[in-house]
């Protein structure tokens, strides 16, 4: 198994595969941040359900993947701030994804959170990613 550098970029890069390959569910490496990730992805409706796998030797979280009459619930998705470059901004700086109609992923000082949601508590962070 490849070394990663970027398991965030990874995750996301799994879900839009599935969901361009129509696949009921997908499975990824465990982590806290992915865990948050796969939490807000349900929250917006982009996913119906996540759950962690403890029976093997590493712990996995698998993902079950969201379609409407046969079409992704996701469009695409952007992995902004990456290792290499990171990208922060502050609570008005935070950008909206297609007027709205997407979602931009925070991690904050208070957690991981929405763009929408960063907005209301009046807290800025590293942009994790766009999804739409």
């Amino acid at each position: 198994m490849a070394v990663l550098t970027d398991p965030i970029s990874d995750f996301l890069t799994r879900f839009k595969n599935a969901s361009r390959a129509r696949k009921d569910e997908f499975s990824a490496p465990y982590s806290k941040i992915k865990a948050e990730i796969a939490r807000i992805l349900q929250q917006e409706g982009y996913v119906w359900s996540y759950e962690i796998d403890t029976s093997g030797k590493f712990p996995e979280i698998k993902v079950k993947t969201k379609f409407v009459e046969r079409t992704p619930a996701l469009t695409d998705v952007k992995r902004v701030s990456r290792p290499g470059l990171r990208q922060y901004v502050g609570s008005d700086e935070i950008p909206r994804v297609l007027n709205g109609l997407g979602i931009a992923i925070l991690s904050t000082s208070r957690g991981i959170m929405t763009g929408h949601e960063a907005r209301k508590a009046k807290v800025g962070g590293e942009i994790l990613a766009l999804v739409w």
